[in-house]
């Protein structure tokens, strides 16, 4: 196993953030009979243990990398404890922090009348904050776990967007865009076939597909094939490779072998109809008029994902054209250079961030994690005449569920 030090690191917060809570538990429990804090501080402690041992085999277990589904959920329980404690913790620390207060007041002013002669830890704790703690932890592990069934709860988001220099053949054009499929992490076809039914049943004139067919290797579509070929347009479905796409994430016995992967991986767009642009473009005609519709392979304006996307490849020749449509995976090639190098791109549709599958969203409201890390993460986005769409993703992976973020299929009509 590659990389110990780091995989110890974690194990270590892990056990300190379990003994910091513990004590917070034992205090809370401090009036229950001995048998049931036996049998809760028992249960405490082997669900800390098996999460433990579970990191620590996780890349190298053959048993964890053949049972994705188990490995998934596992991983997500693991990961929804430890968020919740830290939730937890951090009350706690507040009080700790008033305990260490009051006895350094004590300690300042010995003449106030208060008793101030045991050390910090014998001041007692605040029940309020350590119930808020666990309350608000507890919350966050059940909401975490309700997620779950979200995972396959498609919503078509339905997008109007107005372009003075659209072709008059263009007019109430409809695209469908479909993002990150992850066919990989999959484990209902029939919620997924109610996904694609949804789709089509849009009627659009064009679907376009923005990246991350799979999470790893073309095997993964094997049993989906037959789902994602009834994806259907007049105009024709197109799409684009995002950064799982080319199986970096993976190990593999040879360079030979990662190669032959993406190659049938190219492949399989083909036999499901669909036209893989790999930097480059071509001209859509509708009505006797035409614009262009560019896909370039993934480009990051973050070093730790590939920039396979060659824009000097893909846009030459697009220039005549009126209107011109990107498909790039990451959104943040956007801000990056397809604003600032390609200022006649007027549309440009991405994926990649699922809005990292957790976040909160309404008319007044817009919240997610990820947007620490990315400007443009979920929805429309506009500077001058250049339009970004973030679709929030029709799979998942890592954590199989989605809270407050739902899978869509995104529904434009063009004027």
């Amino acid at each position: 196993m590659r990389n110990w030090s780091g995989w110890w690191m974690i194990v270590v917060l892990i056990i300190l953030i379990d003994v910091y809570v513990f004590f917070a538990l034992r205090f809370l429990t401090q009036h229950n009979s001995d048998k049931s804090r036996i049998f809760l501080f028992s249960l405490y402690w082997l669900v800390s243990a098996c999460a433990v041992i579970f990191i620590l085999s996780f890349r190298g277990s053959d048993f964890l990398q053949k049972h994705v589904v188990l490995r998934n959920y596992t991983f997500a329980i693991i990961v929804g404890l430890f968020f919740a404690k830290l939730i937890a913790a951090v009350f706690f620390l507040l009080d700790d922090v008033r305990r260490l207060f009051v006895w350094l007041m004590g300690k300042i002013f010995p003449k106030s009348g208060v008793d101030f002669t045991h050390d910090a830890m014998c001041i007692s704790r605040s029940q309020f904050l350590t119930w808020i703690g666990f309350i608000l932890g507890g919350g966050l592990f059940a909401t975490l776990m309700f997620g779950f069934s979200n995972k396959y709860n498609y919503k078509a988001r339905r997008i109007k967007l107005s372009f003075t220099n659209l072709p008059k053949g263009f007019k109430g054009l409809k695209i469908v865009q479909i993002s990150d499929i992850h066919s990989g992490s999959f484990t209902n076809k029939e919620a997924v076939e109610k996904g694609v039914a949804l789709a089509l049943k849009q009627n659009a004139d064009l679907v376009l597909f923005t990246g991350d067919l799979v999470n790893d290797k073309a095997d993964e579509m094997h049993d989906y094939m037959d789902v994602f070929n009834k994806i259907k347009a007049p105009m024709g479905v197109y799409s684009t490779l995002g950064n799982h796409d080319y199986g970096d994430y993976t190990s593999w016995p040879s360079a030979e072998a990662k190669t032959e992967n993406l190659e049938r991986l190219k492949a399989i767009h083909g036999k499901l109809g669909w036209r893989l642009l790999m930097n480059e473009h071509i001209a859509l005609e509708k009505n006797g008029d035409k614009i262009a519709l560019i896909g370039i392979e993934n480009w990051s304006a973050f070093g730790n994902f590939p920039k396979y996307g060659k824009m000097t490849l893909a846009y030459p020749g697009s220039e005549k054209y009126p209107f011109k449509i990107l498909m790039s995976h990451d959104p943040s090639h956007w801000d990056a250079q397809v604003r600032p190098e390609y200022p006649d791109i007027d549309l440009t549709l991405s994926g990649h961030t699922h809005g990292m599958q957790f976040g909160v969203e309404n008319p007044y409201f817009k919240w997610s994690p990820v947007q620490y890390f990315y400007k443009e993460w979920a929805g429309l986005y506009k500077t001058g005449k250049q339009v970004l769409y973030v679709n929030r993703g029709y799979g998942f992976i890592g954590y199989p569920g989605r809270v407050g973020i739902l899978p869509e299929v995104t529904v434009f009509e063009l004027s």
